[in-house]
This record gives structure tokens, sequence and C-alpha cells, in this order.
């Protein structure tokens, strides 16, 4: 499977994104906010969900991609203990919420009920495959 490579500039392109990184897992003190760059990045382990599965058997993959946001003037979070850095996050999803369009809040969901609100000039962020692949012990599972 080729590395995966995805660029978002706007909120449909971010609705892709997020569905790629859904139950992405990191550590809090990977997580990196530089703001004389304006840059936002989140160096994860990403369940590769497009893997093609077989008849009987599931291809439980994870691969190791980074996720940045560019253009944030500022990043909130909340139910994220900053003081636990070998703590690990699993991200559900990713959200826009336009403030004065094309500005607004990127939200970072994280089970356990943290999150990330990145003040956005606009949306821009890439997505990338940086690493190995290896088999993944257990495919993610979600209540309904």
């Amino acid at each position: 499977m080729t590395a995966l490579k995805l660029l978002a500039l706007d909120e449909d392109d971010l609705k892709v994104v997020s569905a790629h990184v859904q139950d992405a897992v990191m550590k809090v003190g990977d997580l990196q906010f530089l703001p004389a760059a304006k840059r936002f990045v989140l160096p994860m382990n990403r369940f590769a969900w497009e893997a093609k599965s077989g008849f009987l058997r599931r291809h439980n993959e994870r691969r190791q991609a980074v996720l940045h946001f560019d253009r944030v003037l500022g990043a909130k979070t909340s139910g994220i203990r900053r003081d636990r850095p070998d703590e690990v996050l699993s991200l559900l999803a990713v959200s826009f919420v336009a403030i004065n369009a094309p500005a607004g809040l990127v939200e970072l969901i994280f089970s356990g009920g943290g999150t990330i609100m990145l003040d956005v000039e606009c949306i821009e962020a890439r997505l990338a495959d940086v690493g190995g692949a290896w088999q993944a012990s257990a495919r993610p599972l979600h209540k309904v």
C-alpha cells in the first residue's frame, strides 16, 4: 500500500482527513503548537481504515503519520492533562466551526472527553504517512 498524503483546504476536505485519522493514537507530550510558525503538529499512529480486508480476515494495520495545521493563531485544550506527557490519546474526529469565514475553530475530539480547539485563519491541514506500517492487534470498535 502506498503512503497516504492528503491536503485539506475546506470543510469537505477536512471531513476526508477526519475519516483517515479516526482512532489514531498519540502521546500528549508529542503534540506541538509552534506559535511563530502558526502551526500545530500531531504525530500519530493512525489506523489504516483504507487497508483492504480479505474474505475471512480483516487487515488491521497502523501507520506512522503526521497531521499538521497551518495558519493557527491559538490552541486551547480541555480534558487533556498536559502534565502527563506519556498519556495516550485516541482521536475520534476532526471538525470545523466557521466563525468569520474562512476563519474559525478546528476541533480535535478525543475519546474520554478531551478536546483541542485550534483558532485558525482558514483550514489548511496536511496528513502524511511518514513511517512504516505494522499489523495492529485489533480493529477499533465503537459502541453505538
